[in-house]
């Protein structure tokens, strides 16, 4: 007789790990794809200025929260605006790779539906940074923002008619936030503990991290949101459910066999 504490034998519905190699070339790609990409839609100063002058005015007409009170509670200490500054140049790329390597390692089939989401969200961020060049809130003197991480450091970009290496004239939508914001869904998502609401923390440090610092306007977080929206309703997660076994036993019933050695 099977012992009640002996691992079941894998089944045919097991969830099966992508392989290890081309899951690496996968979320290079994803990076890389979109690092470089933004960079190809550099060179409209003039119209990301302009874009910027009209998303700072919808704001204002939709009462929007000003982003000047957000960096005014930042500025009331140094300590504080230079935490601000190193969140938004240290913790953004970090965490989505650790939150990725996390579930590949613990959680399969939600690495394989977490990955597909966010290359949907930086694709069609990759689309629109072509279509809507957008100059942050620092570069617009209409906004009365100064530029944090120039002033009080650590800053992740230099001038920009000299820095080659990011296009700063795609602040639509914020992968700051939208990623921030599919680290916490998806560790909500994948585990069951009852702390795992406090993952919302990310997104919302982070949102506040990039309006204060005038990196993003409200507008940039909200289409992020709608974006990241519109991926998750295209790409639905494997389940969890629970049954009872033996007495009072609870055994965890493998996330849908339907994704097993999924690695498209």
């Amino acid at each position: 007789m099977r012992s009640q504490s002996e691992p079941a034998a894998a089944g045919p519905g097991s969830i099966t790990r992508p392989p290890l190699v081309r899951e690496l070339l996968l979320v290079a790609g994803l990076f890389l794809v979109y690092k470089f990409g933004r960079q190809l839609a550099t060179g409209h100063t003039a119209e990301a200025l302009h874009n910027a002058h009209r998303i700072w005015d919808l704001e204002r007409t939709l009462h929007l929260p000003s982003e000047v009170d957000v960096q005014s509670a930042l500025l009331h200490g140094d300590t504080l605006v230079h935490l601000a500054n190193t969140y938004y140049a240290t913790v953004h790329f970090p965490a989505t790779l650790a939150f990725l390597v996390w579930l590949y390692l613990k959680r399969p089939a939600h690495y394989v539906w977490a990955r597909r989401v966010l290359a949907l969200v930086t694709a069609a961020a990759l689309v629109l940074s072509f279509t809507f060049p957008l100059a942050p809130p620092r570069m617009l003197a209409a906004t009365g923002l100064i530029d944090t991480a120039r002033v009080y450091g650590p800053s992740v970009y230099g001038p920009p008619s000299s820095d080659h290496l990011s296009n700063q004239f795609a602040a639509m939508p914020s992968l700051h936030f939208g990623w921030a914001l599919m680290v916490a869904i998806g560790l909500i998502v994948a585990t069951r503990s009852r702390w795992r609401w406090l993952w919302l923390l990310h997104p919302a440090i982070t949102l506040l991290v990039i309006v204060g610092t005038a990196n993003h306007y409200w507008l940039d977080a909200i289409v992020a949101t709608a974006m990241l929206g519109a991926a998750l309703a295209l790409t639905h997660p494997p389940h969890r459910t629970a049954t009872t076994a033996g007495r009072g036993t609870r055994t965890l019933v493998p996330d849908e066999p339907v994704l097993a050695g999924a690695g498209r």
